[in-house]
């Protein structure tokens, strides 16, 4: 089966300093994601981690974090948020984790996933609000990851279900570039994170011109890895 969750913010390669127990809600976050992870995913399930997996600051520095999220059930699929910064290149970051023994964890990068009946793609996303000329270009260059991304979960068949770190769309606002990608390559459902606390009034959940968006930050999925699909469903490509 498929699970997916957003927004880990592991902290135990940087301890208390980082800790999200700072916020509301977050009280043993950490313990508690162990333990409803145990509660739900299996050896043979896969689970997408769709961004801000944990604080370090390198990768040699995130470990422990890997090593926690390595010990826990299913195989694993990272793609990146804005506050990971040990995210380096996929040669790098592979090497890394052939080097210490972690063998359940992959990324999505400029690539896609198989897993049963669905092909995982997607990118970490950038601001709605982008007009700076610097964050003109990071849209648009993530604009193109998506397309490749999702032109890579189509080569390797089944549904394409997109991830995303920051949200596409909004109750206020959307990402035109990104939201019309999602349309033109009539994707279905695109799960996404980074929303948290007060902030949640302006999700999205539920349908939006032809696209089921779903946030799954891990507060908000009270730090439990949520079911996106299961071996029995199935996919029919006739309308596309």
């Amino acid at each position: 089966m498929l699970f997916a969750i957003a927004d880990l913010h592991l902290s135990i390669s940087t301890g208390e300093k980082k800790s999200m127990e700072v916020f509301p809600g977050w009280e043993y976050y950490q313990e508690r994601i162990e333990a409803n992870w145990h509660d739900v995913v299996g050896e043979d399930d896969t689970v997408v981690v769709a961004g801000d997996f944990c604080w370090a600051m390198g990768l040699e520095n995130a470990l422990p974090d890997f090593k926690f999220l390595n010990a826990l059930p299913g195989k694993k699929i990272l793609l990146k948020g804005n506050h990971d910064y040990w995210w380096s290149t996929v040669s790098k970051m592979e090497s890394f984790l052939r080097t210490n023994g972690i063998d359940s964890v992959s990324f999505l990068h400029n690539s896609a996933a198989r897993v049963g009946g669905v092909s995982i793609c997607g990118t970490r996303g950038w601001f709605f609000d982008a007009e700076r000329d610097e964050d003109k270009k990071i849209v648009l260059r993530e604009q193109g990851r998506l397309e490749r991304s999702i032109d890579c979960a189509r080569a390797l068949g089944g549904e394409p279900v997109a991830f995303m770190h920051y949200p596409v769309v909004s109750a206020t606002n959307r990402c035109e570039e990104l939201f019309g990608v999602l349309k033109e390559k009539k994707i279905r459902r695109c799960c996404y994170g980074h929303i948290h606390s007060t902030k949640r009034f302006q999700r999205v959940d539920g349908e939006l011109e032809g696209v089921a968006f779903q946030l799954i930050a891990a507060d908000y999925l009270d730090f439990t890895p949520i079911l996106i699909t299961d071996p029995e469903e199935k996919y029919e490509e006739k309308d596309l």
